[in-house]
């Protein structure tokens, strides 16, 4: 095939994917900040260097920590591959709930698109699923113990809590029928699933027209080769050279082999599920695990589909008074967490002052309330002061969540030292 040939057959393929043309105010880099095209390209990288893992890797509790010792120290470039499949998945993480935040805010998920947006929620979870799964694989003591409070997490949901953690570990604790579980659903069936669903998730996109602009009345269209096919280009090549820099910088971490019998101090989940862990430090596991997180995702879930609402779909924050409510309700959200979490430390201890209550009351209902009751009133302020209607409201509650979630994860991290202490 001589270069006109192969030209027009990258052509055609990239009109796959987009239309021959394409409205120039969808391509601005600060309409879409390339979260959706960076995310497909981490995808892409974790899918080779983890093809190249495979040749190394022994899914075993003999050979898992051994192997990757090998992979750093021996062969050439393996310290580099194994960073760069690290820091990649670690980023895809990040850039998928950047891209999911962005969806929200710029008001994507309303009428033809309200289907993407759920499988967008589901694409998220895969995400996270995929790296959890992945997270076990070099069989250290960071792993093993994350690994080991996030399945014990599992045993909290009411009545198949039990079961359903024995079924992830495949045993009553984490061994090596839990470390080839991980290993398959990490290197087969969660990226057949990725696949799918964003092949569907894409299809949706150009049938809805590609991203939304702020005035779709504008018709300024441009073609899709070169104006938007070079962009993602010089975005593609930037980031994996910008990875490439961090990979040979930062090592991906790898503590001592995985010992059942000591646990560090403090034993933490992984950084994206400490929000999680920090919740369960304040609340009563029925309430952290199952109550609050099944009634945020039917919210989530929900939000596309609600009625009534006046819509500028690609605006930003949908107005100014959104855009006010959004940094109001940040900063309380921040403030007021905070404010929480110390207390909760150090003074409001339900279960002491009320011994013969219920568990469930003492540490579940009441902490809840605590929080729910000052944001339903803050909520109530907002509407009032600035005039907020039904669709800012909601993004005024879903900024609550994101923002108490984020500290949460923030103070877990970094903010508690031995015994989950606060400020140790």
């Amino acid at each position: 095939m001589n270069q006109t040939g192969t030209s027009k057959a990258i052509t055609k393929f990239l009109l796959h994917l987009h239309p021959p043309r394409v409205n120039a105010q969808a391509i601005k880099y600060t309409r879409t900040f390339g979260l959706g095209g960076i995310a497909v390209l981490l995808f892409v990288l974790l899918f080779i260097t983890g093809m190249l893992l495979r040749f190394i890797y022994v899914p075993s509790e003999k050979g898992a920590y051994d192997s990757i010792v090998y992979l750093q120290q021996e062969v050439l470039f393996g310290q580099l591959l194994r960073n760069m499949h690290y820091w990649s998945g670690m980023l895809l993480v990040i850039v998928s709930f950047l891209h999911v935040i962005r969806v929200f805010y710029s008001q994507s998920i309303y009428n033809e698109r309200r289907k993407n947006w759920l499988y967008g929620l589901l694409l998220m979870f895969l995400v996270i699923l995929s790296n959890f799964t992945g997270y076990l694989l070099p069989w250290d003591q960071l792993a093993y113990w994350a690994v080991t409070i996030m399945t014990n997490m599992l045993s909290y949901i009411p009545i198949i809590g039990e079961s359903l953690a024995s079924l992830v570990r495949g045993s009553t604790d984490v061994n090596e029928g839990t470390l080839l579980r991980f290993y398959h659903f990490h290197t087969g069936l969660l990226p057949l699933l990725m696949v799918f669903v964003m092949s569907i998730h894409f299809w949706l996109v150009r049938k809805a027209k590609g991203v939304t602009v702020a005035d779709a009345t504008k018709k300024d269209m441009v073609k899709t080769n070169p104006e938007l096919v070079y962009k993602e280009i010089v975005v593609a090549l930037s980031l994996i050279l910008l990875l490439i820099i961090f990979s040979m910088a930062v090592d991906a971490p790898l503590l001592d082999k995985a010992n059942p019998l000591i646990s560090p101090n403090p034993s933490k989940a992984p950084w994206y599920f400490m929000g999680f862990q920090e919740l369960l430090l304040h609340m009563h596991p029925g309430f952290g695990i199952f109550i609050v997180p099944v009634l945020v995702t039917a919210f989530l879930i929900y939000i596309p589909y609600t009625k009534d609402i006046n819509i500028n779909t690609g605006v930003w924050f949908n107005s100014e008074t959104g855009k006010r409510v959004t940094i109001w309700c940040a900063f309380y959200a921040i403030v007021f967490t905070m404010l929480i979490i110390i207390n909760t430390e150090y003074l409001l201890k339900f279960q002491q002052w009320a011994p013969d209550w219920p568990v469930l009351i003492t540490t579940g209902l009441f902490p809840l309330l605590i929080y729910v009751a000052p944001t339903y009133l803050f909520l109530l302020f907002i509407q009032n002061k600035l005039k907020a209607n039904k669709i800012e409201l909601i993004m005024a509650l879903v900024t609550i969540l994101l923002t108490a979630y984020l500290v949460m994860t923030f103070v877990g991290s970094l903010l508690r030292g031995e015994g989950m202490h606060l400020f140790a």
